[in-house]
């Protein structure tokens, strides 16, 4: 075990304490997407307090630098989400969210919490390693068009640019104690459909003489999953949801208007691509043979999270050092989507998880769940591990 392993352990040790506090008190004050005004005060204070320099970027994004020695010698960003949820919170804990309908049920205050409790380590190590990390506090993870590329766009990658960039994800079905990790594609891209069908409406004693509108609603929402499953590769996970369906306000009247939304999820982009124009399609077509015209909108949202092997690699062997082989797992493929697939459209990046469960507590819901929750053992795991990534890294 080397000497900076050690301190990096010891520190997350005895500070984790502290940063539960600070995770408490973020949870307790959620903000939703783009809108994360305390929460990037309270984080500029922290990164203040620490001796730590920042700018702000995108309106409530953090982004800090810490010096180790040789800071030319490499530059390692580390990635955390502030954003809440419009959910509203059925846990009964004394940090329980203060603010009615919005809930950190994602798990972004410990991804906060882990950042500053890895940059605190960092700041007070900094002649243990060398290198340079960039601390990024980024926003809106939760809503297109995705705090990410609002960053990159901003200039986030540059001045100094990372080689490589490090976020993690809590993991509700992974114990407290072990880490996760996996290499190439990792998490799905997710677009948002939205389709308004209009046509002639009328009595329901009558339908001769309209368009109906349910009706055709119902064929489309059955024909688009044909594009799933007779165009697609089989071997390549993908998954459209129609998830929303709202027309018609009584028993006797075809409405003259029916409204859809749905998300498309793909691991392939190339695939991706081509299913936006066979949905568009398919659905125009469709629509236009029963009587009824069409407005339809894909908004492209995030793209897939593709982990680069070679840091993936490097970070789980990084990891198994940490925190012993036997601790170390291999995350699933998900379908579910982030933004941190920006990242890793221009530079090498590694998504890891980190393990939140506990059975016996009782600790088990999923996230974007009002009964999520973790066991906070798993803040001194996670900001260990971040601070070990940004220093100990080497290419």
């Amino acid at each position: 075990m080397s000497s900076l392993q050690k301190k990096i352990q010891s520190l997350a040790k005895t500070y984790s304490t502290e940063f539960i506090d600070i995770r408490h008190h973020l949870h307790a004050h959620p903000e939703l997407s783009y809108q994360e005004f305390e929460t990037s005060r309270f984080v500029q204070n922290k990164l203040s307090e620490f001796g730590i320099p920042y700018t702000v970027m995108a309106q409530t994004g953090v982004v800090g630098l810490i010096k180790g020695k040789n800071p030319g010698k490499k530059v390692i960003a580390l990635r955390a989400d502030m954003d809440a949820l419009p959910i509203t919170e059925q846990n009964e804990v004394p940090y329980k969210s203060k603010n009615e309908g919005v809930m950190h049920a994602c798990g972004h205050d410990v991804h906060t919490t882990c950042l500053l409790g890895a940059a605190k380590i960092l700041q007070e190590l900094k002649d243990e390693w060398e290198g340079t990390v960039k601390l990024i506090f980024q926003p809106g993870e939760e809503r297109n068009p995705g705090g990410a590329s609002i960053l990159i766009k901003e200039g986030v990658l540059e001045n100094p640019a990372p080689q490589a960039i490090y976020g993690l994800h809590v993991h509700p079905q992974l114990e407290i104690g072990k880490l996760s990790f996996r290499g190439g594609q990792v998490m799905a891209s997710a677009d948002e459909i939205y389709i308004t069908i209009k046509g002639k409406g009328g009595h329901a004693a009558a339908p001769h003489l309209t368009a109906d509108t349910i009706l055709i609603a119902s064929h489309l929402i059955v024909s688009l999953q044909q594009i799933i499953s007779r165009n697609r590769n089989p071997l390549s996970p993908s998954v459209l949801s129609i998830c929303s369906i709202q027309g018609g306000h009584t028993t006797n009247v075809i409405p003259s208007e029916v409204k859809l939304m749905g998300t498309f999820r793909a691991l392939d982009e190339e695939w991706r691509f081509k299913a936006h124009d066979l949905i568009r399609k398919q659905a125009t077509e469709l629509v236009h043979s029963m009587g009824a015209e069409i407005d339809l909108h894909i908004d492209v949202g995030y793209p897939a999270v593709y982990n680069n092997e070679k840091l993936n690699s490097i970070a789980r062997s990084l990891a198994e050092q940490f925190m012993g082989k036997e601790n170390v797992e291999t995350t699933e493929v998900r379908m579910g989507a982030e933004d941190f697939g920006y990242y890793t459209r221009h530079i090498p990046g590694c998504f890891y998880r980190l393990g939140v469960m506990n059975v016996a507590k009782g600790i088990t819901s999923g996230v974007h769940t009002p009964t999520f929750n973790i066991d906070e053992n798993a803040i001194e795991t996670g900001m260990g591990m971040m601070a070990w990534l940004g220093g100990a890294t080497e290419f």
